[in-house]
């Protein structure tokens, strides 16, 4: 592990700082299910070895690192914000009041937060946003592999009541594969509404069922 991951909470070390949350989001590309957000606070000078951007990350690495992460980190936190509300409040502004709301699930205070990219204003705790936080902050990187195994553990939950959209395999993202199927067998409530691909696929199938009345 490259020690410059701590760079910043050796910074922060220095000024007596110790429980520093990184906080990180995942699922704001999808066109279907939440957006999940992870807090997660690490014990001072932590190492954990291959432990980066979970986009950097096998899926089978994700899981070794969440299930070590659950046992060693001082505290994490999730937030979950769905669909529905996705289209209420749009991606942008449900990602951050999922960041809040794993910030708020952590059963430590902590006294300063490091996010991957996302200003955090609206909170009584300092914060720096770092852009590419994900690869940059080990705290951060903690984060985005807790927000990535949980969003995708819905996604599996999610693949067994509809097997036939493929969520297992596409999360789902917007693949060539996921729009065809989105085009066979129809729009439900999990998808983002407000999302272009899904509009443009609902208003496709309106305007076929206008033909068929007609």
């Amino acid at each position: 592990m490259s020690s410059d991951l701590l760079k910043y909470e050796k910074e922060l070390y220095k000024d007596h700082i110790t429980l520093i949350a990184g906080v990180d989001e995942a699922g704001r590309g999808p066109l279907v299910g939440p957006v999940v957000a992870a807090a997660v606070i690490l014990p001072k000078d932590y190492s954990l070895e291959g432990l980066n951007d979970s986009k950097q990350l096998s899926e089978k690495k994700r899981e070794k690192f969440f299930e070590i992460l659950q046992k060693e980190a001082v505290s994490i936190g999730v937030g979950i914000v769905s669909a529905k509300e996705i289209d209420e409040i749009n991606i942008l502004e449900a990602s951050r009041k999922a960041m809040y709301m794993a910030i708020e699930k952590l059963d430590v205070k902590p006294e300063y937060i490091l996010s991957d990219a996302m200003k955090l204003d609206d909170i009584d705790i300092p914060s720096r946003p770092i852009i590419h936080g994900d690869a940059l902050s080990l705290s951060i990187a903690a984060a985005s592999v807790i927000a990535k195994v949980t969003r995708d553990h819905i996604m599996y939950e999610l693949d067994k009541l509809y097997p036939m959209y493929n969520y297992k395999k596409n999360k789902g993202y917007p693949t060539k594969e996921h729009l065809e199927l989105m085009k066979k067998y129809g729009i439900f409530d999990e998808y983002r509404m407000s999302f272009k691909p899904v509009k443009m696929i609902l208003e496709g199938m309106h305007e076929e069922n206008k033909e068929v009345v007609g």
